[in-house]
């Protein structure tokens, strides 16, 4: 199975359609946003024949539809959520508290902790669990370009994560 990871893309409709088109080319089967989509509009996107979608809730996601608009096509998981596909646990949070964020990775409940926030790309493993930040939209002080990241449950650790430049 193939899983498609976003994150901060802050009501960027631009952004929002190429990582939708990048997820539909590459026929992931599953969408994962980290959360700080924004408002509901923008979740509106992800509304596809191609994926089945979850998001979890960012710091800067100030509108309370977005769940219910969410909900209305995928699957909201509130301020963190977890799942296993294909044998994989994962556990996702957008990673506003650092401490918490950690607390996931160190736990060693998961394979895979995705979490956004930064704005900065990064894959971490640590005791077993794989740490995922796909990136999000571009700040100064983090990624220069808009990145989304793929993991393939064929795969484990760290091959399974690759993240790909789309702005």
């Amino acid at each position: 199975m193939q899983l498609g990871i976003v994150s901060d893309t802050h009501d960027n409709l631009d952004h929002v359609d190429q990582a939708v088109s990048f997820f539909e080319s590459e026929d992931v089967d599953r969408v994962i946003h980290c959360g700080d989509i924004v408002a509901p509009f923008s979740a509106t996107p992800f509304d596809s024949d191609s994926f089945e979608f979850y998001a979890v809730r960012g710091n800067n996601d100030g509108e309370w539809a977005l769940s219910n608009v969410v909900d209305e096509f995928g699957t909201y998981l509130g301020e963190c959520g977890q799942f296993t596909v294909d044998g994989v646990s994962i556990a996702v949070y957008h990673g506003t508290n650092k401490l918490l964020r950690e607390a996931l990775v160190d736990s060693g409940e998961y394979d895979y902790v995705f979490h956004g926030h930064t704005h900065e790309r990064a894959i971490e493993s640590r005791n077993g669990t794989v740490r995922v930040n796909p990136g999000g939209l571009p700040i100064p002080g983090a990624d220069d370009a808009f990145y989304v990241a793929t993991l393939d449950t064929e795969q484990s650790g760290v091959d399974a994560i690759t993240h790909h430049k789309l702005g």
